[in-house]
């Protein structure tokens, strides 16, 4: 269950709550269970329960918009098999109000220009960034850049070209979404700069599950046997778990030898397929190849409960993606009283970790050095030091909450159900 799953449940129960004779409609691509099934697992993971009941319209082509199917040109290819899924959508069920929040921008053009739709649009992640671009022109190696294409200098050039057409056309489809709510500063940064619409574009930071995590009890540094440093996320390649072994071997380096013995680095995650897994262990490999194996914990596939019984029991929380678009990680954690160091970029460096009432909430890093220092620096400051960050970030979070959401989420869609008659 993603941050879409309960950032759409949310707002749907607000849509409900709201206006008594709208009724909404879901489109999933998940064939393989039932509406009864996605809605148990909205209210057993989120508490999401809706106060009237929805209908879901199956659409049998989601496959073409995964990933694994294209090699090449897998942002175009994604998009034009999006096309198709959205195509299937309308033919389907035509809605007065289509609301996207899985980031199919390219079926914008469909449902307001040939169903006649209202268009709007959560944006979580833009498809294409201007940091995308500035990657391929300085011939950076990445995760979305290989190496063969940024040693080249035709190579780079070539896909230098296609991103900068791709940005244009998904500038063209952007701009017809009616409303456009983006979920961190970055992020609308990026989608302003694309689709040019900032009278039309509002941030609606998603909902965090900050009360859940709160609510654990803090417990004392000095009862603890070991510091543990919690990384949380799916193993895929963005992620950069590999950033987080290597910070990891540099932090043993660099403590003492009685420190070294106490601490452990937790890696929680969830493992979707065979590539997940061959990525993990991948990291194992390197986590011997470090000297490092035997100070992991890995927790795969854990069920909720042990991931909250690791925030509880952890020191510092460990977040390592270039540019994450949001990062609900980072401030669950925070919520649970973890001490945050997480990538100098995006969302965590632009909104989740700023000072609170002139109190630091955090620290963030950008590579294998500056993660390390920073790590040793919260392993060795005093309890009150730590308290006094724990306690601030636990009350900055509270922006993120499902009330909050709520609030903008309300303020900013308004004028949708006033445009298509829907408003009461």
């Amino acid at each position: 269950m993603s941050l879409a799953v309960r950032a759409w449940s949310l707002g749907i129960t607000l849509i409900l709550q709201l206006y008594q004779h709208v009724k909404c409609y879901v489109y999933t691509g998940d064939i393989d269970v039932t509406p009864q099934e996605i809605l148990q697992k909205a209210q057993q993971r989120f508490g999401v329960v809706l106060p009237r009941p929805v209908e879901f319209i199956f659409l049998q082509s989601r496959t073409v918009v995964e990933a694994r199917h294209y090699s090449f040109l897998t942002l175009l290819m994604q998009s034009v098999g999006s096309l198709m899924l959205g195509g299937e959508a309308l033919l389907k069920f035509r809605p007065d109000v289509y609301f996207d929040t899985m980031g199919y921008a390219f079926t914008y053009p469909i449902f307001r220009y040939v169903g006649g739709c209202v268009v709007a649009s959560y944006t979580h992640y833009p498809t294409i960034s201007t940091d995308m671009l500035g990657q391929v022109a300085n011939r950076v190696e990445a995760h979305n850049n290989r190496g063969f294409i940024a040693r080249n200098t035709i190579f780079s050039a070539m896909k230098l070209g296609y991103y900068h057409l791709f940005a244009l056309m998904y500038a063209l489809v952007g701009r017809c979404a009616h409303l456009v709510m983006v979920n961190s500063t970055w992020t609308h940064g990026h989608i302003t700069a694309l689709w040019g619409q900032a009278h039309h574009t509002h941030i609606i930071y998603p909902p965090c599950d900050t009360e859940h995590f709160k609510s654990l009890s803090l417990i004392p540094d000095a009862s603890k046997k070991l510091k543990t440093i919690v990384s949380i996320g799916q193993f895929r390649p963005e992620k950069d778990h590999s950033l987080q072994l290597r910070s990891f071997q540099k932090l043993c380096e660099i403590l003492d030898p009685a420190d070294q013995e106490k601490v452990r680095l937790v890696l929680i995650g969830g493992c979707r397929n065979n590539e997940d897994q061959q990525r993990v262990d991948d990291l194992k490999t390197l986590a011997s190849d470090l000297g490092v194996a035997d100070k992991l914990v890995w927790k795969l596939n854990a069920p909720f409960s042990e991931l909250l019984e690791a925030v509880q029991t952890g020191t510092i929380g460990l977040h390592t993606m270039w540019n994450e678009h949001f990062g609900i990680c980072v401030v669950e954690c925070m919520a649970g009283g973890l001490i945050m160091v997480a990538h100098d970029s995006g969302g965590p460096k632009m909104d989740i970790l700023l000072d609170y009432e002139g109190q630091k909430t955090g620290y963030t890093a950008s590579e294998t050095e500056t993660y390390a220092k920073v790590m040793k620096e919260i392993l060795e400051a005093s309890d009150a030091e730590r308290e006094t960050i724990r306690t601030a970030a636990r009350s900055s979070v509270d922006r993120f909450s499902d009330e909050q959401f709520e609030t903008s989420f309300i303020g900013a869609s308004e004028f949708i159900f006033s445009s298509t008659g829907i408003h009461q």
